[in-house]
């Protein structure tokens, strides 16, 4: 075996480092444009409030339900795909998302718009898990730090220059559509992702059947956890949240329990026995906690406490973006280097950004410039590398699964972090002392990565 290796020609070796031709651009752009329409939609609030005469809760649940959808239907999402082949699955959830994003652009009220953002939220939870299962399942060892760079740098691109690439859409009214356009963006992206599906390969786990009841326990408890932290921060927290979250506690031992005597369960619970994947998971969630939560208090900040425009407020955001881009680019790189360092020193230049930004808090935007590129640059370096730790010893019949849970992960831990800089930004006085608050738990929380990456085996 080994000689054969060493006698290969260089092609082959190239070739076995390299991604199948077509996967990347496939997966990659369904990537973007699923994290472009999550913070899009932000800077189209104020004009669907007008246009559609939506109310306050009308507008948060805009927002909400999709993140609540997406989150739910994860785990379920990825286990389909194992089941019935990941490339179907996916394509079904292209499609879902982008017919979704049609209605969600002619949507004539906003309960109308509302229904179609919990739609648009299940397609995105078909759809992204088996990203990640085919990046894992179908790249070649070598080239896989390479593509979940890449896959990092699609994601943050469409979070970083969301709210850029929606206040000029606005700006530019195409069509007289206004706000529509922010949406019905996905129909051409939609439509190439689905034009080129036959580049992704299939691949299944046809030995097993859905656990029906897995399903019903999971979503429940998903919906009653993550329901309570998008709503508690805007109705103060009332008892009907707490007797939630106690009731998602209680149906997740329930679903634990159910998982443990399945002989075809919907997670395979020697998954978290493997401490990469579940040191992995603890380290993903707080990762997000302080991503998702900074964005939000960022803008705030930005358009209330220094009265700033969507647009503007925007472009401001494309400071993160020049330190995430170059990073992220060479974040397989960086990684081949330090190992899971990469994700330690990325933490620590997080903490460093998020400390320059309290200090210049108050001081005019353009104090905040260097912080904010500092910040882009620990988020590039620490992304991609993570999401390899944390799939890298789960093996190939378990990809969907782990990859849903994955990404269950990733929007428990933005609601978690959101609900919790809420507290602290909201009981400051003022916006620019409810920012620097806030900064100082996001530096608390990127400090706490740093020592998990600690608990990761060395290799």
């Amino acid at each position: 075996m080994t000689t054969t290796a060493v006698a290969a020609t260089p092609a082959t070796a190239t070739a076995a480092d390299r991604a199948p031709r077509g996967v990347l651009p496939v997966l990659l752009t369904a990537t973007f444009m699923t994290a472009l329409d999550f913070f899009i939609v932000n800077v189209a609030l104020p004009a669907v409030h007008t246009d559609l005469r939506a109310g306050p809760a009308a507008l948060q649940w805009v927002v909400a339900g999709f993140g609540l959808a997406l989150a739910a239907g994860l785990i379920t999402g990825g286990r389909l795909g194992d089941l019935y082949g990941r490339r179907r699955i996916f394509g079904v959830g292209v499609a879902v998302f982008t017919v979704a994003s049609v209605l969600c652009g002619i949507a004539p009220t906003a309960g109308f718009l509302v229904g179609s953002r919990v739609l648009q939220g299940l397609g995105a939870a078909l759809m992204m898990p088996q990203t990640l299962a085919l990046l894992r399942g179908s790249v070649p060892p070598a080239a896989q730090p390479k593509a979940f760079a890449r896959y990092g740098l699609a994601l943050g691109l469409g979070a970083v220059f969301g709210q850029v690439i929606g206040g000029l859409l606005i700006k530019a009214n195409l069509f007289g559509l206004d706000w529509r356009t922010c949406f019905l963006i996905n129909l051409p992206i939609g439509i190439a992702v689905l034009a080129a599906l036959r580049f992704l390969p299939e691949s299944r786990n046809a030995a097993s059947r859905l656990d029906l009841t897995g399903v019903v326990l999971v979503t429940a408890a998903l919906v009653t956890l993550v329901l309570p932290l998008i709503q508690g921060p805007e109705q103060h927290w009332p008892l009907w949240t707490w007797v939630s979250l106690a009731g998602a506690a209680a149906l997740f031992a329930v679903f634990a329990l159910h998982q443990s005597r399945r002989t075809h369960p919907l997670v395979n619970l020697r998954l978290f026995r493997e401490r990469t994947f579940s040191t992995g998971l603890l380290a993903v969630q707080v990762f997000w906690m302080g991503q998702a939560s900074f964005f939000v208090i960022l803008a705030l900040y930005l358009q209330f406490g220094q009265h700033l425009s969507a647009l503007r407020s925007g472009a401001v955001f494309m400071a993160i973006g020049a330190g995430y881009l170059l990073t992220s680019m060479n974040a397989h790189r960086i990684a081949a280097r330090l190992g899971r360092h990469a994700v330690t020193a990325g933490a620590l230049i997080m903490v460093a950004g998020l400390a320059g930004m309290a200090a210049a808090a108050g001081h005019g935007v353009g104090w905040l410039l260097p912080g904010l590129a500092v910040d882009g640059l620990g988020m590039g370096m620490a992304l991609a590398p993570l999401t390899t730790i944390a799939l890298s010893r789960v093996a190939a019949e378990h990809t969907g699964a782990a990859a849903g849970v994955l990404a269950t992960v990733n929007q428990t831990g933005n609601a978690l972090g959101v609900a919790l800089i809420g507290i602290v930004f909201y009981q400051a006085s003022g916006y620019t002392a409810g920012f620097e608050a806030g900064l100082i738990v996001l530096i608390g929380l990127e400090a706490l990565l740093a020592l998990l990456i600690q608990l990761l085996p060395r290799r």
